[in-house]
């Protein structure tokens, strides 16, 4: 359903200059899908729809041409929250512990962080290196991810 609802709002804005979710919940609901402006508003975020100008003060939604980077980066944080057993440091390295098999994914959302104090990463079944530039780094990344995995 959420799927469907999902490729139909694409559908819409693609073919119309759609500028509210009003306007958006209107065309659907004649399509004979219900659904409230809350959903509409979820479905916008998780599509990752901008507004874009058209001219004279108007706006349309839009696919934003970050997309694919976003949902991907999204999946490896996913990844990498569910992943993780425990996290550590010691100096500059990081050491995460993570459920069997699942270090490689751990250490690949990581990297596809783009962590910039970061120097790489190194991955076995359950266990992942990381090593970061300094000590300070090493605590303050640790510190971001327990706060993640909260």
């Amino acid at each position: 359903m959420k799927n469907d609802r999902q490729a139909k709002i694409l559908e819409i804005i693609e073919q119309e200059a759609i500028d509210t979710q009003e306007q958006l919940q209107q065309r659907l609901q004649e399509l004979g899908i219900t659904c409230t402006q809350a959903t509409i508003s979820r479905d916008i975020k998780q599509l990752h729809l901008i507004k874009e100008p058209v001219g004279q003060g108007r706006y349309r939604y839009t696919v934003s041409s970050q997309r694919t980077r976003l949902n991907v980066a999204d999946k490896l944080r996913t990844i990498f929250r569910e992943s993780i057993v425990s996290i550590d440091h010691a100096q500059n390295i990081v050491v995460i512990k993570t459920m069997a098999g699942l270090a490689n994914a751990a250490a690949a959302a990581v990297d596809g962080m783009n962590v910039s104090y970061m120097v790489g990463s190194l991955a076995g079944d359950d266990t992942a290196l990381l090593v970061m530039r300094d000590a300070e780094s090493a605590r303050n990344f640790c510190e971001e991810v327990h706060e993640m995995i909260k």
